[in-house]
């Protein structure tokens, strides 16, 4: 069941917490005070300097500041709210006040502030959590007025028996320690493992919660594709092994070198004349030596790919050395990236010489793909006026015992400097890997290289170029209806919407960070769900955050999918939360050459009240590699703060959409070839507004109903029209 609760506790604890003063002894003695005077600090302090035990009848007098004092501490207070000693002291002087008098009337000033900020903060909280409560009441009203296409009924949004959940939970908890095992056994005699049979649960039905039709767990961490979390594991290098990756890092650098500049024989054209596949025969006779030869188990995959971006050479090299704006830009193929060691930081005030440690993870947005994970050193050199290289390479060799899933041998990039700020960028990407996990719907995908290979990496970078740009334009005509022509509202909508799409991939992937769970085994597309805790976000709003995914195979290919699901006109056609309303385009922003790249503000006429107050923000990108659709609900009043060029850090993003991929294969369809697609869909939705409440069974069930009639609906509308 969806709930939200109150966070005035919750926000009280936070002020206590927080709201420590600087002197604690000064608060002590103060509160001693008032508790023995019971009355006020200033005024009591200001009184005659009469012996009350003298008139014990007598009703003690007070003294009130005058409008010069008040208006001299008010000012006071606005620059030194915590006067010291001496500058009491001097105040007192100045105002023919006593140090105490002063003290005790800037401590109740204080407290006057922060009374007025707890209440408006206390107001805020209850519009928030009335906000939550409409929000979980149209969605489980969607969900009751919702027809499944598939049957025609309303969608279930039934819970579990406990007891079956109860079986279900321990089915999985005794299937991952199985595959632990035997993960554990293959590493040390070399046998694949072997897929093992769900576990009963000693009744006539079986119990597969956690264990997929194709016969391995969807959690895609720990030691079930042998791949411990590296990013927490690999620590930095230790100082006897630093020459040995400076050698290699050189070695590595000139390898890119030939990579990128030599033509056939080898590199081969590609089979669809786009871009070049390596020969590696020609490959083992150039480079006798590398990084030694490819482990068994694992298969070579080598790309190369080209493109003329809009940036300057300077700005790709810093992109590249600085973990953070690599992580941003490339966030669709990047879900974690750590640097654990700068062993240069380069000369003359730039990157050339700069060399790092690092580890990566590496992801295809799906769960059904696992994320490569390497720990690598990158190299940066200057060669010549204009052109530079970033070459990164595996430091395997260094852990002998260590058996890595994914080895990366000198892969890396060629920037050269053309006129007007472009660059060209070549573009090589060489690795090992074993993939016997990719789930088979993957399969062509990633052995065709648009799934990590040198073409998804350019592709990605050459949107982002034209993202960036259209950040940084200034000349926006403001005579189309719709358009955001303040530089600072383009900037500040731009960001939320980038923040936006990173938390969306990194959520949607089979990174180590997170496990999935599968809700039902009915094939390739059955849900999978997680759970996480969100506390002390400002991006996102407090409580448990419930993720749910599935991916599946569409014969419609991936441009008519990407055009129905970002189009406005026929989002009530799959949208279960626009309860059939009309969806209207209230602004955007377009960030790049294709006329699907924009940043739209969407807002859905409903007769349903509790949505008069959102608004949804929704980008939509697309490349020659795959394309998004990515949405979120947004408060209108924060949204009119960031249009006017406000602050977007602080607006609170749960993202949901779609990542829609080529298959990889070509199918002949009325003489024509074309391609299918592979499309996820995901749902981000707080189940609970407190992080520390237990998971409610039907928010999964109702989580679970609402992604099942979702994919029906798209199902039914885009399989319709090509029919």
């Amino acid at each position: 069941m969806f709930q939200s609760n109150m966070f005035e506790s919750h926000h009280h604890l936070l002020e206590m917490r927080n709201g420590t003063p600087e002197n604690e002894l000064d608060l002590i003695r103060d509160d001693g005070y008032e508790n023995k005077s019971g009355t006020n600090h200033m005024e009591a302090a200001s009184g005659d300097d009469e012996d009350p035990n003298d008139h014990p009848n007598k009703k003690k007098r007070y003294h009130r500041h005058t409008q010069l004092q008040i208006q001299e501490m008010e000012s006071f207070f606005k620059e030194f709210p915590h006067p010291d000693d001496k500058q009491r002291k001097e105040l007192g002087r100045r105002l023919g006040l006593e140090p105490l008098q002063v003290k005790f009337w800037f401590q109740n000033k204080r407290t006057q502030m922060k009374s007025q900020h707890e209440r408006h903060e206390n107001t805020h909280l209850r519009n928030e959590n009335e906000k939550l409560r409409a929000e979980n009441i149209r969605y489980k009203e969607a969900l009751r007025n919702a027809a499944c296409p598939s049957c025609g009924g309303p969608a279930s949004v039934g819970e579990m028996p406990f007891d079956e959940q109860h079986l279900r939970i321990e089915n999985v908890r005794l299937r991952e320690e199985i595959d632990r095992i035997s993960g554990l056994a293959a590493k040390y005699v070399g046998k694949p493992m072997q897929s093992y049979p769900p576990i009963s649960s000693g009744a006539s039905r079986s119990v597969d919660l956690g264990v997929s039709s194709f016969g391995t767990t969807t959690g895609f961490s720990g030691e079930i594709f042998g791949a411990s979390d590296l990013l927490r594991l690999v620590s930095g290098p230790s100082e006897a092994d630093k020459p040995m990756i400076i050698e290699l890092a050189v070695a590595a650098m000139e390898e890119l070198l030939r990579m990128a500049q030599t033509g056939e024989p080898l590199w081969l054209p590609n089979s669809d004349g786009m871009g070049h596949v390596l020969n590696e025969d020609e490959y083992v006779r150039m480079f006798p030596r590398g990084i030694g030869p490819k482990p068994l188990g694992l298969k070579s995959e080598a790309s190369r790919e080209s493109a003329v971006v809009i940036m300057n050479h300077i700005n790709l090299v810093e992109i590249l050395m600085d973990t953070n704006q690599w992580s941003s830009v490339f966030s669709n193929i990047v879900s974690r990236a750590v640097t654990l060691e700068i062993l240069s930081t380069g000369v003359a005030g730039n990157y050339n010489g700069a060399l790092q440690v690092m580890t990566a993870e590496f992801q295809v947005p799906s769960p059904l793909v696992p994320t490569r994970e390497t720990h690598f050193v990158r190299y940066c050199k200057q060669h010549g006026d204009g052109t530079w290289a970033v070459v990164d390479v595996s430091l395997d060799n260094l852990r002998p015992a260590t058996i890595s899933k994914c080895r990366r041998r000198p892969s890396g990039c060629l920037i050269q400097e053309l006129p007007n700020g472009y660059s060209k960028v070549t573009w090589v990407e060489h690795v090992e890997v074993d993939d016997r996990a990719v789930h088979n719907i993957y399969k062509l995908l990633v052995n065709s290289g648009l799934a990590f290979g040198a073409r998804r990496w350019v592709a990605i970078l050459d949107r982002q170029c034209e993202r960036l740009a259209s950040v940084m334009a200034s000349n926006i005509s403001s005579g189309d209806v719709g358009v955001i022509s303040s530089p600072k509202g383009r900037k500040s909508m731009l960001k939320l919407a980038e923040r936006m799409v990173m938390s969306f991939c990194t959520g949607v992937g089979a990174s180590t960070a997170h496990t999935w769970t599968t809700l039902s085994g009915s094939g390739a597309d059955d849900v999978r769900v997680m759970t996480r805790k969100s506390m002390d976000d400002p991006g996102r709003p407090p409580g448990i955050v419930l993720s749910a995914a599935t991916s599946f195979w569409l014969p419609v290919p991936p441009k008519r999918v990407f055009e129905f699901l970002r189009n406005e006109n026929s989002r009530n056609e799959w949208d279960i939360l626009s309860n059939g309303g009309l969806v209207q385009e209230m602004a955007h922003i377009a960030n790049g050459r294709d006329p699907g790249n924009s940043v739209s503000l969407l807002r859905v006429n409903s007769a349903n009240s509790s949505q008069s107050n959102m608004l949804i923000l929704q980008e939509s990108c697309s490349d020659a590699t795959g394309s998004y659709v990515i949405y979120a609900p947004v408060d209108i009043i924060a949204m009119n703060l960031v249009l006017s060029g406000g602050d977007p850090d602080y607006v609170a993003l749960l993202p949901s959409g779609f990542a829609i991929l080529p298959d990889g294969g070509d199918h002949q369809t009325g003489g024509i070839t074309e391609v299918g697609s592979l499309l996820t869909v995901a749902f981000q939705i707080l189940v609970d507004s407190v992080p520390t409440a237990k998971l409610s069974l039907g928010s999964v069930a109702t989580v679970n109903s609402l992604i099942k009639c979702t994919v029906e609906r798209i199902k039914s509308a885009l399989l319709n029209d090509a029919a």
